[in-house]
C-alpha cells in the first residue's frame, strides 16, 4: 500500500480507481475474525476475506483453495500467540499478505506470504509445506525463514547475506514478501523501545528501502520511508504533518484547478485519459520544503495523467506543450529510456500564471501498476508469457528480474570473497540517482551518478573489458578516467586480446560493483610476482644509492632535488639504458633546474621520493631515514600510509622559492604514424624541455611513453598534461606514482 493511501496524517485519497488502492485495515478487528470465524470447506474464512477481495482485483480467475487451506494452516499453527502489541500473532502474517494482495501478486505468494513465518515459530515443517501446498511455496517460504535470520545492519555477516541472497535472489518473489514482513512491522513499531525502535528504522533506512527502489516496489518504499522518517527524526516528521494539514484547509486548491485545466485540454484534443491529483508523502514534502523554502499549494502534490496506450502518452505531453506553459528543464522521458527498476512514465511539469508549478506524470495503466509494484506485479517467474521477450543475446527476458537484481546476481557469483560483495553491495545501496548514457547503437546503460568509463565498459561488456583501450565520449577521445553525465554517448575501444590484463589503477575510477569486483577477481587471481618492499627498506635503499630516481643533492643541506623514476634497463632517446650512471655534467644539470624542498631539521640532507615525484604546488610530508636524511612524499602517497602504520616519523617539510620543477610522465596511447612528433611538438609548445623520454613497444594496440620533463615554473604542469591529453590517439596522461610507473 503507499503511504499517500495508508498514512492517518495524509490528508484525502490518493488516486482514482485505476490505483486500487484501499485505505489501512483495522487489524485488531481482523485479529479477532480470525479467531471465531468459520473454517468450513465451502467457504472462506471471513478473516481472509479482505485479502480474497484484493486479489480477485487483479486476477479474477485465481483459484482461492490454495489461500483457504494456507489460512487453515496458518491460524491453528499461530493460535495462542501473541505479538508485542497485544494481537493474536496470525494477525501478522494475515496483514502482509494483504499488502500483497494489495499490489497484485499472485496466488502463490500470497500462499507462502500466509504461511512465512510458520517453519520458524511453529511446529510446521518444511517438508509438511511442500506435501500440503508444492515445491514453489516451500522454496518460498524457506527463503523468508532464511531472511528472518540475516542481521542487515553493519554487523552483518557477509557470507551469511551472500547465501541467503543466492536462495532469494532466483525467486523475486522472497524479497517481496519480506519488503512487505518489513513494512508491517514498522507500521507497529510503537509498541518496542525507543532505542530498538530507532535500530530497526536505521537498518530499513539503509538496506531495505533502496531495495525496495531498486525493485520498483515504490508503494512499499514511500510508506517505508515515511515511517522511518516519523521515528528518527520526530521533529521535522510533525512539522512536515502540520505544513500538509495546514494547506488541506486552504480555500483554494491550485492542483485541483489545473487537473480541470489539463482534463478540458485533454477532451477537446479527444484524447481518453484518467486526470489524478496525488499527494505527496511526508519525506517527499519534506525534501521539497528543503529544496524550495517556503511551500506554495501546488507543491504539495503532483498530477498524474493515465491513458491506455503508450502513444497516448506522448499524444498527452504534445497537448500540455502546447496548451500551457511547460518547463522545459523538468522533462523526462523514462518510457523511451526505462528507469534499472521497471519504471516507466514521461515527467514534465506546466506554469500557472502566478508562477507556481505543477509537476506532471504521464503513464499508462500498466506503467502505473509497475510504478507502485514493481516486481510484485509482474507474476510468477517460472511461467512466461505467451510471447516470451527475448534480449539482444536471444536469451529469455526474466520478467519478473530487473536489470538491477540480474547484476545483483552476477555480482555475488563473481566476488572473489564475500566481504567484497557485502562491501560493494552496501555502496551500491547508498546511491540513489541513475544516469543513462548512450552506445553509438542507439542501446542506452543505467548507471549511478559519478560513474566513469571503467564503469561503462564493465556494463557492457562484463570481464571482456579487461581489453578496453580507450573511449570516446561524445565523439571525442576520453581517458578511462572520465566522470560521465546523463545524456552522453560513449563508444569503448577493444583490443582484439583475449588475455588482456586489466590496469589495477583502474579500481581508482571504478564505481560500479560490476567494475569493482571484475576488477578484484582479476588481481586476486593473477597476485603480483614480487611482493611490496617494507617501508623501511625502501628509505634503506634511497639512502643507499638513491634508487627510484636522481636524487642530486645541493650544496645546501636543507634542499634536494625533484626524484625521476623512468623504468630500469629501458633505452632512452640516446640509446643508453637508464639504469647506467649519469656522468657528473648530467648530474650537474639535474641540480641546476630541480624545485628546492626545505626541512626544519639541521643537518639533514633531503631527497624527493621516486615513488611519488613531488613538485609544488604538491601537499607533502617527510620521514627521517637512517644517515640523517628526510624523503619528501605527497601526502596522498601509498608510502605515506604504510610508514605511518609501522610508526614512521613525520618531518616538518615545504617548498622553497624555487618555482622550477623536474618531473615524470607517463602518457598511454594508440599507435599510430607521426605520434612522438606531434606529443614532442605540444609538451614544446607548453615550455618543457625534455630531459629523457622512451617509448616501449607497443601492447594489445597500446603504447606506453615515458618522459621527464624541466619546466620553467612548476604552476605550468596542469596545463602541460592537458596539452599532451588533447594530442589524437592520446587517452591518458599521469604522473610517475612509483619505480617504472
Amino acid at each position: 500500500m503507499s503511504a499517500e493511501a495508508t498514512n492517518p496524517a495524509t490528508p484525502g485519497p490518493v488516486a482514482g480507481p485505476a490505483a486500487r488502492w484501499r485505505a489501512r485495515i483495522d487489524l485488531r478487528r481482523l485479529g479477532r475474525a480470525a479467531l471465531l470465524g468459520p473454517t468450513a470447506r465451502d467457504r472462506l474464512p471471513d478473516a481472509i476475506s479482505h485479502v480474497a477481495e484484493a486479489h480477485r482485483a487483479h486476477h479474477p480467475d485465481a483459484d482461492l483453495e490454495p489461500l483457504r487451506r494456507a489460512w487453515v494452516l496458518a491460524e491453528s499453527s499461530h493460535r495462542g500467540q501473541m505479538r508485542k502489541s497485544g494481537e493474536p500473532y496470525i494477525t501478522h502474517p494475515l496483514a502482509v499478505t494483504l499488502i500483497l494482495a494489495e499490489l497484485g501478486a499472485e496466488t502463490t505468494t500470497l500462499t507462502a506470504s500466509l504461511l512465512h513465518d510458520t517453519v520458524e515459530d511453529t511446529e510446521v515443517t518444511l517438508d509438511q509445506v511442500g506435501e500440503e501446498f508444492g515445491e514453489e511455496v516451500r522454496f518460498l517460504v524457506d527463503g523468508v525463514t532464511k531472511l528472518e535470520k540475516v542481521d542487515y545492519g553493519a554487523a552483518a555477516e557477509p557470507e551469511t547475506f551472500r547465501k541467503m541472497l543466492v536462495a532469494t535472489g532466483n525467486d523475486v518473489r522472497v524479497m517481496s514478501i519480506k519488503l512487505a514482513d518489513r513494512l508491517h512491522n514498522m507500521r507497529t513499531l510503537g509498541v518496542m523501545r525507543p532505542e530498538k525502535q530507532a535500530r530497526i528504522a536505521k537498518v530499513t533506512r539503509d538496506v531495505l528501502i533502496p531495495l525496495a527502489e531498486r525493485l520498483g516496489v515504490q508503494a512499499l518504499k514511500t510508506e517505508l520511508e515515511d515511517l522511518v522518517f516519523a521515528i528518527l527524526h520526530p521533529e521535522e516528521y510533525e512539522h512536515t504533518r502540520e505544513l500538509i494539514v495546514d494547506n488541506a484547509s486552504r480555500a483554494d486548491d491550485p492542483l485541483a484547478e489545473i487537473a480541470e485545466e489539463v482534463r478540458g485540454v485533454l477532451r477537446e484534443a479527444g484524447i481518453q485519459a484518467e486526470v489524478v491529483i496525488r499527494p505527496r508523502h511526508f519525506v517527499s514534502v519534506h525534501r521539497t520544503a528543503r529544496k524550495r523554502g517556503r511551500l506554495r499549494g501546488a507543491d504539495f502534490g503532483r498530477l498524474l495523467v493515465l491513458v491506455g496506450e503508450d502513444a497516448d502518452c506522448y499524444g498527452v505531453l504534445g497537448e500540455l506543450h502546447t496548451c500551457m506553459t511547460p518547463v522545459v528543464s523538468e522533462f523526462k522521458d523514462f518510457i523511451a529510456v526505462p528507469k534499472f527498476n521497471l519504471y516507466q512514465s514521461l515527467h514534465t511539469a506546466v506554469a500557472r500564471g502566478d508562477g507556481q508549478v505543477v509537476e506532471v506524470l504521464i503513464r499508462t495503466h500498466q506503467m502505473h501498476k509497475v510504478a507502485e509494484a514493481g516486481v510484485v506485479a509482474l507474476g510468477n517467474p517460472y511461467v512466461g508469457p505467451p510471447e516470451e521477450p527475448s534480449g539482444a543475446d536471444g536469451e529469455r527476458v526474466d520478467p519478473t528480474r530487473p536489470g538491477w537484481l540480474s547484476r545483483l546476481l552476477d555480482w555475488q557469483a563473481a566476488a572473489p570473497d564475500a566481504d567484497t560483495f557485502w562491501s560493494t553491495l552496501r555502496e551500491d545501496l547508498a546511491q540513489d540517482r541513475e544516469i543513462t548514457v548512450f552506445r553509438p547503437d542507439g542501446g542506452t546503460l543505467g548507471l549511478p551518478e559519478g560513474a566513469t568509463c571503467v564503469d561503462a565498459a564493465y556494463a557492457q561488456y562484463g570481464e571482456d573489458a579487461h581489453a578496453c583501450l580507450g573511449a570516446r565520449v561524445n565523439g571525442r577521445l576520453a581517458t578511462l578516467s572520465t566522470v560521465l553525465k546523463d545524456g552522453d554517448t560513449v563508444q569503448l575501444l577493444m583490443g582484439q586480446d583475449p588475455a588482456a590484463e586489466p590496469s589495477k589503477e583502474w579500481l581508482e575510477h571504478a564505481h560500479t560493483p560490476a567494475a569493482r569486483i571484475a576488477i578484484q577477481r582479476w588481481i586476486a587471481t593473477h597476485p603480483s610476482p614480487e611482493a611490496p618492499e617494507a617501508p623501511e627498506a625502501v628509505s634503506e635503499a634511497e639512502e643507499r644509492s638513491g634508487t627510484g630516481g636522481v636524487t642530486a643533492e645541493s650544496k645546501n643541506p636543507f634542499r634536494a632535488s625533484v626524484a625521476e623514476s623512468p623504468t630500469a634497463d629501458t633505452p632512452d632517446i640516446a640509446g643508453r639504458t637508464l639504469a647506467e650512471p649519469r656522468t657528473p655534467d648530467e648530474q650537474a644539470a639535474d641540480r641546476s633546474g630541480a624545485a628546492v624542498a626545505l626541512v626544519d631539521q639541521p643537518g639533514a640532507t633531503v631527497r624527493l621520493a621516486g615513488c611519488c615525484t613531488p613538485v609544488p604546488p604538491d601537499e607533502i610530508t617527510g620521514f627521517a631515514v637512517r644517515g640523517g636524511a628526510v624523503t619528501v612524499h605527497r601526502v596522498e602517497c601509498a608510502a605515506v600510509a604504510s610508514m605511518k602504520s609501522v610508526g614512521r616519523r613525520e618531518v616538518g617539510v615545504r617548498w622553497g622559492d624555487t618555482a622550477e620543477c623536474r618531473v615524470t610522465l607517463f602518457a598511454e596511447s594508440f599507435g599510430r604514424p607521426h605520434l612522438l612528433a606531434d606529443l614532442t611538438e605540444a609538451m614544446a609548445g607548453e615550455g618543457a624541455e625534455i630531459v629523457s623520454a622512451t617509448v616501449e613497444p607497443p601492447s594489445q594496440q597500446r603504447v606506453r611513453h615515458t618522459y621527464t620533463v624541466q619546466l620553467p615554473d612548476a604552476a605550468l604542469l596542469p596545463a602541460l598534461m592537458r596539452a599532451m591529453r588533447n594530442v589524437a590517439g592520446v587517452y591518458d596522461v599521469s604522473r610517475a606514482q612509483g619505480p617504472g610507473g
